[in-house]
C-alpha cells in the first residue's frame, strides 16, 4: 500500500505543554469574538442584521466585476453580487445590509412627495441603488424583477437558530463518543470539536470576515470533520489497548496510535483541502469567506485530532486513574 508518510515515531504527547500553550491562545481570541458576536458588535452579514436584496437584470451583458467597480465608486462597497438565473437569463442578486444606503433625503425625481412617503424602506434603497446602476451604465437598462427587505428582528431570530444548532452539534457529539467509547473519551472530542470551531471563529474574526449563514453552515461541517479525524485516532486506541492490558503504558499506547494513523489523517487533509482551495480561488467572491472557513478548518481540525484529542485523555488518565489501574 502506498503511504505518503512512512513508519513514523513522534512523541506526540510529549509536546502536549506547547499545543495546549498555542490552543489556550487562540482560544482566548475564539473566546473574545465569542462575546463580541453574543453583544452584536461582529460584522455581521445580511442575514442576521437585517438589509435589502434586489434582483434584476441589465439589457446587454455586464460582468460582475464591472458592476461591483460601479457600485463601489458610488459608496457602495458593501454590496455582495451574486450572479443568478432567471428563466435561461442570467441576472444580478444584490445584497445590502440595513443603512448600507441612507434614503433620508430619497427623491423620485418627479417631485411627488406622496410617492415616496408611500414607499417601503426595502423599495427606497431598490430604487436609490437602480438609479445609480442606470447613471453607471447609460444606455443599457437595468431592471428590477424584485426586491426583498430581511428585517432586524428575523436576524435575531436566526442567530439564535444558529446558537442552538451549533449547541445541539455539540451535544449529539458527546452522545455519540460516550455511547461508542467512553464518557472521557466523549468530553475530550466534544471539547476538541468546540475548540476547533472557536479558534477558526476567533480567526475569522480577527481578519474582520462577515458572520453569515454560510459561515455557521461551514462551522457546523468543520464540526463533522474534526469529529471524523477524532474519531479514527479514538478507535485506533481502543484497538491498541488490548497490546496496553499486557504490556506498555498508557501514554506510549497513545502515541502508537497517533502514528499508526497520521499517514491517513494526513492524505485526507491534504486531499479535501486541495478540493476547498480549488472552491476558495475560482469559487467567486459568495462563496469566498465559506471556502477559507474550510480551509482555517481542515487545518485547525488535523492539529487538534493529534495534538489536542489525545493529549486531553493522556492527562485525566494521568490525574484520575481509571480504566487502567
Amino acid at each position: 500500500m502506498f503511504r505518503l508518510i512512512g513508519k513514523t515515531d513522534i512523541d506526540f504527547i510529549g509536546k502536549r505543554k506547547y499545543s495546549f500553550a498555542l490552543s489556550g491562545i487562540l482560544l482566548a481570541v475564539g473566546l473574545v469574538a465569542f462575546m463580541m458576536i453574543l453583544l452584536e458588535k461582529a460584522n455581521f452579514s445580511i442575514d442576521f442584521s437585517g438589509g435589502t436584496e434586489i434582483t434584476g437584470m441589465f439589457e446587454h451583458p455586464v460582468t460582475t466585476a464591472e458592476l461591483r467597480s460601479a457600485l463601489s465608486e458610488e459608496g457602495l462597497a458593501g454590496a455582495r453580487i451574486q450572479t443568478i438565473t432567471v428563466k435561461d437569463t442570467l441576472a444580478f442578486l444584490l445584497k445590502l445590509k440595513s443603512g448600507a444606503v441612507d434614503v433620508s433625503d430619497f427623491s423620485t425625481g418627479e417631485g411627488d412627495s406622496s410617492m415616496v412617503a408611500g414607499l417601503t424602506d426595502a423599495e427606497k434603497v431598490a430604487q436609490k441603488v437602480i438609479s445609480v446602476i442606470s447613471a453607471k451604465f447609460p444606455g443599457n437598462k437595468f431592471t428590477k424583477l424584485y426586491s426583498n427587505v430581511t428585517d432586524p428582528s428575523i436576524g435575531r431570530e436566526l442567530k439564535k437558530q444558529a446558537a442552538w444548532m451549533v449547541i445541539a452539534t455539540i451535544i449529539g457529539i458527546l452522545l455519540y463518543i460516550w455511547i461508542r467509547f467512553d464518557f472521557r473519551f466523549g468530553v475530550a472530542a466534544t471539547f476538541t470539536t468546540f475548540h476547533d470551531v472557536l479558534l477558526v471563529l476567533g480567526i475569522m474574526f480577527l481578519m474582520g470576515r462577515e458572520i453569515s449563514i454560510l459561515m455557521v453552515t461551514a462551522l457546523l461541517t468543520l464540526a463533522g470533520y474534526s469529529l471524523t479525524d477524532t474519531v479514527v485516532v479514538f478507535d485506533r486506541i481502543r484497538e491498541n489497548l488490548k497490546t496496553f492490558r499486557r504490556k506498555g503504558d498508557f501514554l506510549t499506547t497513545v502515541n502508537l496510535s497517533i502514528n499508526e494513523v497520521i499517514s491517513r489523517t494526513v492524505v485526507t487533509s491534504i486531499t479535501t483541502l486541495s478540493v476547498v482551495i480549488v472552491l476558495f480561488i475560482f469559487g467567486g467572491p459568495v462563496v469566498h469567506d465559506f471556502a477559507l472557513t474550510l480551509i482555517l478548518g481542515i487545518i485547525v481540525g488535523t492539529y487538534s485530532s493529534i495534538f489536542m484529542a489525545s493529549p486531553l485523555i493522556v492527562v485525566w488518565e494521568n490525574r484520575s486513574p481509571k480504566r487502567f489501574k
